[in-house]
C-alpha cells in the first residue's frame, strides 16, 4: 500500500481549518451565553458604563432594556451583519471578544442616538475595555 503524501500546504490547511472551527465554536458559545443571561449582563454593563463615566443617561431602565434586547438578538444575526458592524473597530485590540467588539460599535453608532442618552464619553478603546470587563468571563482561559 502506498504511503499517503502529506504536503506542507495540506498540513497548513488543516491547521487553519482547525483554528477557524475553534473560533466559530467560541463565537457561538459567547453569543448564546450572552443571550441566555441577557438581563444580568445588561444590568452589569449599564452599571459599568455609568461607573466609568462613559455614558450619561436619564433612564437606566431604558438603557438596560436596550442592551438586553440586543444581547437576545445577536445569536440569530447573520455573521455578515456582525462582521459589517465590527469592521470599523476590528483592529482595536488583538484577539478581541466578538461580543465586546460588537457592543462597543453598537454603543458608538446606535446607542448614542437613543433618546435616553445624554452623552457618551471616551475613546473607542475606553468603551471596549469597559464592555469587555463584563464579557471577558465568557471566553475560555487559554
Amino acid at each position: 500500500m502506498a504511503k499517503a503524501h502529506i504536503s506542507a500546504t495540506n498540513a497548513t490547511d488543516k491547521t487553519i481549518r482547525a483554528i477557524d472551527r475553534k473560533r466559530e465554536q467560541e463565537r457561538r458559545f459567547i453569543l448564546r451565553k450572552g443571550r441566555d443571561n441577557a438581563d444580568e449582563f445588561a444590568t452589569r454593563l449599564v452599571q459599568r458604563l455609568i461607573d466609568r463615566n462613559i455614558i450619561e443617561t436619564d433612564s437606566v431602565t431604558d438603557l438596560k432594556e436596550l442592551f438586553a434586547k440586543q444581547l437576545q438578538l445577536l445569536p440569530e444575526m447573520e455573521d455578515f451583519d456582525i462582521q459589517m458592524k465590527t469592521a470599523p473597530i476590528r483592529t482595536l485590540v488583538q484577539d478581541a471578544n466578538i461580543l465586546s467588539l460588537y457592543l462597543t460599535q453598537y454603543i458608538i453608532e446606535d446607542v448614542i442616538n437613543h433618546p435616553a442618552i445624554e452623552d457618551i464619553f471616551g475613546d473607542d478603546i475606553d468603551i471596549y475595555r469597559a464592555v469587555d470587563s463584563i464579557f471577558k468571563i465568557l471566553r475560555p482561559q487559554q
